[in-house]
């Protein structure tokens, strides 16, 4: 076949980034890209929720099938070739009407299913190769690392190991050049004894032969006589075994079977640490701001998802995208600007009323439904739902006594724990505006006008934060955690967040009014994206900011034997 000239005729579609061969497009931002390039865009944490599909869906394209015969003149059994070109052609002109509903079915039901499993192909595509990766470059390194090591354990178990037969040898020629003779002694005697143990034997097997005519005198005899006994094994004396057992070192020998140990083989599955897929960036950089429409500021924020945020102030609780337009408002809440609302792991709304019951709205049907009344003086003015055990934490306020306290109620509503006091029987709170929860369980609390309250899971008080500095005002608001289990607090004294990490110490003033915020209100943290949003306390404004990266990026390696690709089927 002449070839000539199809290099103009034909051109593969290059990748919108390198010069690779386009396989897959972004419909967020209309980019074309490779499979390189693909694999780089959705573990890419500011472009992790883009919509990535395979080239063809671009178009809604629908494959269609070509067939060239190549063929002789005429074929063994008879049939011409243009006979049978006729008969194909035939088919193929009947097939459309038949194989266009089947490809829209196919189509329908491929959209379908890809829809109903988006949550977990991002998953996926954000997660899990990423991960994959991380615990690639940790056994590349452990293949490097673990010969040497291995090596060296064989030789210290070798040495270890011939120390000790050494010793068991050198105890066993003792024994047999010490005691042999004395042995011998004792085995003789026992062997005399046997024989004449025999012979009694043998004189009441005569006796007892003997007895069918002189039964009388053979039961006298049995009654009188006195069977002598003798000892099955030969034993050493015990003065001896004494002397045999201090000829040995036992804690040496103790020392030695130490020593030797088995290398273990970790069955378990290699797990990706936070330490080595994150890492804090060299300052805070704004994403994205949002004007939340329907609100005067930002006292509180309950996120979602990546792009639905509940935002409240004293007035309103509203539902916001990320353009700032309102989805749908909630009524009839308690007027607090405090922690009055949150999200559980069903994305259903969780907040107080203006009756002071705790209350749910569930996303799907928009039903409303009370899961506890206030029935005493205490007054609930936070709120907060894990996203582990699915408890509930509510802080709740005496005006009376100004004192307040912790309760947590499992999800079905029984309350299983209350916290007051720490150890020595003082007084934790005086108000718990706001309630967060670390990654090792504790419960965080910001506490109006005092400090940054910690307690483990159970409630015994671990430390309380009372400012970058002794002595310096510090009035917390908003908090929240994040995946490296930092804790951030929105200080309205500095009008700063600052971090602290997981046991108090301050880490640094993460934003102040360089970073364009000025009075940061309040704190939500998404483990998605690792993105900061930050309620302003004085206007309607929500910023979003990266202070984290990933630690590890998709580095090109053309020996790579393998390709992680979808099924374009």
């Amino acid at each position: 076949m002449d070839t000539r000239g199809l290099s103009t005729q034909l051109k593969v579609r290059q990748c919108s980034q390198c010069q690779g061969d386009t396989e897959f497009h972004c419909n967020t931002c209309k980019r074309d890209m490779c499979l390189r390039c693909k694999e780089k865009h959705v573990i890419n944490l500011d472009t992790i929720y883009h919509d990535v599909v395979i080239y063809r869906d671009k178009y809604n394209y629908s494959p269609t099938q070509e067939i060239v015969v190549r063929h002789p003149d005429r074929f063994d059994f008879g049939i011409s070739s243009r006979e049978l070109c006729n008969s194909v052609s035939t088919l193929f002109r009947l097939a459309p009407m038949y194989t266009d509903i089947n490809l829209q079915d196919n189509r329908t039901t491929y959209q379908k299913k890809r829809q109903q499993h988006r949550e977990i192909i991002d998953n996926i595509r954000s997660e899990t190769l990423y991960n994959c990766r991380v615990l690639l470059a940790g056994i590349q390194t452990d293949i490097q690392t673990c010969p040497p090591q291995i090596c060296h354990r064989q030789s210290q178990m070798s040495t270890k190991a011939q120390r000790l037969k050494d010793l068991i040898d050198t105890a066993v020629c003792d024994v047999k050049t010490r005691y042999r003779g004395l042995l011998i002694d004792r085995i003789q005697q026992q062997k005399r004894k046997m024989n004449r143990h025999l012979t009694h034997i043998q004189n009441y097997e005569d006796r007892y032969e003997q007895s069918a005519n002189r039964a009388v005198p053979f039961l006298l005899f049995i009654k009188t006589s006195r069977v002598p006994q003798i000892k099955d094994i030969p034993n050493l004396p015990q003065h001896l075994l004494r002397s045999l057992t201090e000829e040995f070192n036992m804690e040496d020998v103790s020392q030695l079977l130490r020593g030797i140990q088995e290398i273990q083989i970790i069955t378990g599955k290699r797990q990706v640490g936070i330490d080595q897929c994150l890492k804090l960036t060299s300052t805070p950089v704004l994403h994205t701001s949002v004007c939340v429409t329907g609100v005067s500021h930002v006292d509180h924020i309950s996120r979602v998802m990546s792009d639905r945020v509940w935002v409240s102030d004293r007035i309103n609780l509203i539902l916001s995208d990320k353009t700032g337009d309102t989805i749908r408002r909630v009524t009839g809440i308690t007027i607090l600007d405090k922690g009055l609302h949150t999200v559980n792991s069903s994305g259903d709304l969780i907040y107080i009323d203006i009756e002071l019951n705790i209350k749910e709205l569930f996303r799907k049907n928009n039903t409303v439904t009370t899961l506890l009344r206030s029935t005493s003086q205490w007054t609930p003015v936070s709120v907060y739902c894990s996203p582990c055990t699915g408890d509930l934490m509510i802080g709740i306020f005496n005006i009376d006594t100004k004192t307040g306290k912790v309760t947590r109620y499992n999800s079905s509503g029984q309350h299983i724990l209350t916290i007051q006091h720490d150890n020595t029987g003082h007084i934790l709170y005086s108000e718990p505006q706001y309630i967060t929860e670390n990654k090792n369980g504790d419960i965080i609390v910001s506490d109006f006008g005092r400090a940054v309250v910690v307690t483990e899971r159970g409630g015994r008080h671990r430390f309380s934060y009372r400012g970058p500095s002794s002595g310096s005002p510090f009035y917390p608001r908003g908090i929240c955690t994040d995946a490296m289990s930092h804790i951030l607090v929105c200080d309205n004294k500095t009008h700063t967040v600052q971090m602290i990490d997981k046991d108090g110490q301050f880490l640094s003033l993460l934003l102040t009014q360089q970073h364009g915020i000025n009075t940061p209100r309040s704190l939500n943290y998404d483990d998605k994206t690792h993105l900061l949003w930050v309620g302003s306390g004085d206007n309607n404004t929500v910023s979003v900011y990266r202070y984290i990266q990933r630690s590890h990026s998709l580095t090109d390696n053309p020996d790579r034997d393998e390709r992680i690709t979808e099924d374009s089927s």
